[in-house]
């Protein structure tokens, strides 16, 4: 594809050779001549001096380098838009595999794909341009919406409801049982059985051997556009807002509330019944036990304020020398 072509396609302004011939994307240390890259984050501006690629996408105001640059808003956004045109993805024909089981009281939509030992169990309902990979398994009574895409060994549990568009990476479980169990005064626990269904709004992906467990009673919810990441539990009973990000091992304990557009980075533990407000941000392997106001960044275990945050890890580097200097002042 020409660099012209390429950025009326991407809503870019191009800097450069319109003729010059893309025909992939890469990182920017990798990409060749014949390849667009990006620069998004500005610690690796000085790589864009000397990158080898063919063009570079950029926000409006980067300086001018000697790669041809495509110049956009959002160049890590466009960049992800470029990588869709270049990249193509297996298509799956409408068509269902003669070792898939489908109940005869399920509801399969139109141009459904159903693979090869998938099930769509009793009194299922699947919506529209569905898409189930091999081994997927769909429980009794679970509704699901328009082009729901399941990869290989996804599964959605009883009575669960998912929204249209939604997206589970291999291995993930909607609707498994909550961790949920009362003890007698043998001190044996016995097993609270998990009612209610867990709702999944339009537009969520659940990436690979993530847990969204069902709730004791009631339901948990996660809100429209919410992208949950590999290896997250979220506890039964909770609920997520729209928009927020669940990364890497995020750990959420049961009935807690995530406002809209959160962000959990990787390994960040939430306690049960916590409440974390719109545009809360907990930094990496930050644990809270608390609620949180909105438009709080915290960090650490126990969370607290990232600013204090940052200048306490700085004086703890220090303590041996602090407390050195105090037990030579004492003895003085």
């Amino acid at each position: 594809m020409k660099l012209a072509e390429l950025a009326r396609v991407l809503g870019a302004e191009l800097h450069g050779d319109p003729d010059h011939v893309i025909t992939g994307v890469a990182g920017i240390e990798e990409a060749g001549p014949e390849q667009v890259t990006f620069i998004a984050n500005p610690r690796y501006s000085m790589l864009a001096k000397t990158t080898e690629a063919g063009a570079v996408i950029v926000a409006p105001d980067f300086p001018a380098i000697t790669a041809a640059t495509l110049r956009t808003a959002n160049p890590y956004l466009t960049f992800a838009s470029a990588v869709r045109l270049f990249y193509q993805e297996p298509e799956y024909a409408p068509g269902i595999h003669p070792t898939a089981v489908i109940h005869p009281t399920a509801k399969v939509g139109r141009d459904a794909h159903i693979g090869a030992y998938a099930v769509v169990s009793e009194g299922a309902v699947l919506g529209d341009n569905a898409t189930l990979l091999p081994h997927v398994v769909i429980y009794p009574h679970a509704v699901i919406g328009n082009h729901f895409f399941a990869h290989a060994h996804a599964i959605v549990r009883e009575y669960c409801r998912v929204g249209d568009h939604v997206v589970l990476q291999n291995g993930a479980v909607i609707g498994s049982d909550g961790f949920g169990f009362a003890k007698d005064e043998h001190g044996v626990w016995h097993k609270i059985v998990q009612s209610g269904p867990a709702v999944l709004e339009d537009s969520v992906e659940v990436q690979a051997n993530s847990c969204v467990d069902r709730a004791s009673v009631g339901e948990t919810r996660i809100g429209s556009g919410v992208k949950i990441d590999n290896l997250a539990q979220v506890g039964h009973g909770s609920k997520i807002g729209a928009n927020s990000l669940v990364c890497a091992q995020v750990g959420i304990a049961g009935s807690s509330e995530i406002g809209k557009n959160v962000i959990l980075a990787g390994q960040v533990g939430v306690a049960g019944h916590c409440k974390l407000g719109d545009g809360v941000i907990m930094t990496a392997q930050s644990g809270v036990s608390h609620d949180v106001p909105a438009g709080k960044m915290i960090s650490g275990s126990p969370a607290f304020d990232n600013r204090q945050w940052l200048r306490s890890t700085a004086i703890f580097s220090r303590l041996p020398d602090i407390v050195k200097r105090l037990q030579r002042k004492e003895k003085a």
